[in-house]
């Protein structure tokens, strides 16, 4: 299943929610000859995996939430309503057309009251000693979370039929079909008959299959649908439309210019996603990076600037070109008899990986191991509580920290573990540990959480000159 010189590209949520902007910026071309060869996937309007799942910063429950804690089965029926209102006031928003806005409200309907039915049916089966509603919610959260990749596939399909775009919807969610399929065998059914050449795919970010996109992947799932299209179908090039560039730095942080990456390395985007800048899943990287497929990351608003390009290609020459920050929290143990005995980092890294928690990174020495980790303090507390039971005389310290990172393909040379702690103590950071490895990508610094825009912005200062910008690859000079 193979296309002729097409893109695949991704747009995020928080840009689909300006749909009605995106139709004259991104899907429109001066020349209609350009609007094909195109195939877009796309994620639910911004806020509605949020209603759908739970909230991803505040926790606050969804219909899954809800459904799972089960505690009064009016809180996931009210939580469901309240998708099925966000679902209309997102499509209301981006259509002008008031039959296409009927359509879009029978279109919600259907699959918003299906799913209502569906999970009265799994309560009530559930009901019986036989069966337990845990052994089905994962597949619980797949049915509820593809529901906003169909609505705003659909919806794009109405606005851009309506500007005279022979747009088509892809329906990767499965829904209603009773067949069992590999996520590969998924793609290529829902685009047996494809021809984007003729017409533009507007494909769900979700899609059903085996394998269990969530299970392993779970908010991440979006991407890999993109980048497993992009294998398939040997993409010229996969694009992710996001509402900024890559830069620099983060404008809002910094004094001065922030310059655009241009160009970069799946390395940068790896070390971006371990800081929680994440360009693209490193999952979905590794497919895209093994089908010799180049990723290119544009601002959705801005279409006649070519973004950055990430391939597999190693810098020209050393250089610095982002700096970010992430809020951790520091795990420590310490425990004086550590000392020449082996086991205690990996119970660390087992207690760890059941509670789900993300390393960002690790420091250690004769006798004591600390995790440098993103996630909640209330699941920290858990791993803190099953430390205590295995090692009842160690010392267990949790405090809120923040990393300050600068990343490059290439920083040797260029002393940034002293360059970076000279410009920090003239900011008057006081840096609490400092990391950085042979290979030479990234250099961290672990500093108070109050003091991590202060860290930003210094270290930016010290690593990018005004006037000075990152090397821009050719090819993104020539992208059109």
């Amino acid at each position: 299943m193979t296309f002729e010189n097409h893109t695949v590209e991704k747009i995020g949520g928080t840009s689909m929610s300006r749909l009605n902007e995106l139709v004259d910026t991104l899907f429109k071309r001066d020349e209609p000859s350009k609007i094909y060869n195109r195939v877009f996937v796309v994620s639910a309007f911004g806020g509605i995996t949020n209603l759908l799942l739970e909230h991803k910063k505040s926790g606050e429950a969804g219909v899954y939430a809800c459904f799972a804690n089960d505690e009064d089965d009016h809180g996931w029926l009210d939580a469901l309503s309240k998708v099925a209102t966000g679902m209309r006031q997102a499509h209301a928003a981006v259509l002008s057309n008031a039959a296409d806005i009927s359509d879009a409200d029978d279109f919600v309907r259907d699959r918003v009251e299906g799913a209502r039915s569906c999970l009265i049916d799994l309560q009530r089966l559930c009901s019986y000693g036989h069966f337990r509603l845990s052994e089905h919610m994962m597949l619980t959260r797949e049915l509820l979370s593809g529901l906003g990749e169909a609505h705003s596939a659909y919806v794009t399909t109405l606005a851009l039929r309506r500007e005279g775009i022979d747009a088509r919807f892809v329906d990767l969610s499965g829904w209603r079909d009773e067949r069992e399929m590999t996520l590969d065998e998924r793609i290529r059914d829902g685009f047996a008959d494809v021809d984007p050449a003729r017409e533009l795919p507007i494909v769900t970010g979700y899609a059903q299959c085996k394998e269990g996109l969530m299970a392993e992947f779970d908010r991440g799932y979006s991407e890999v649908t993109f980048s497993r299209i992009a294998a398939l179908t040997a993409a010229r090039e996969a694009i992710i439309h996001k509402e900024f560039h890559l830069s620099s730095a983060d404008p809002n942080l910094v004094e001065g210019e922030v310059h655009k990456l241009g160009h970069t390395n799946y390395d940068v985007a790896d070390q971006l996603s371990n800081m929680g800048m994440e360009a693209i899943h490193p999952k979905a990287a590794k497919t895209l990076r093994q089908a010799d497929v180049p990723l290119r990351v544009t601002n959705a608003f801005e279409p006649h600037d070519p973004g950055t390009l990430i391939d597999d290609q190693p810098a020209e020459t050393a250089s610095a070109e982002i700096v970010t920050g992430l809020d951790v929290h520091a795990l420590e143990l310490f425990e004086q008899d550590m000392v020449g005995v082996k086991g205690y980092d990996a119970k660390i890294l087992e207690l760890l990986t059941r509670h789900g928690l993300r390393i960002v990174s690790k420091t250690s020495n004769a006798n004591t191991i600390t995790h440098y980790v993103d996630a909640p303090l209330r699941d920290i507390r858990k791993v803190e509580r099953d430390l205590n039971a295995v090692y009842p005389s160690a010392e267990l310290t949790i405090q809120p920290l923040a990393i300050a990172s600068v990343i490059g393909r290439d920083l040797s040379g260029l002393k940034a573990l002293a360059n970076g702690l000279k410009a920090l103590a003239q900011a008057d950071v006081d840096v609490i540990s400092a990391h950085h490895t042979t290979r030479a990508v990234d250099v961290q610094f672990v500093v108070p959480r109050k003091d991590l825009s202060q860290s930003i912005s210094a270290l930016h200062g010290a690593f990018f000159q005004e006037g000075e910008t990152p090397e821009v690859a050719p090819e993104a000079r020539k992208a059109a």
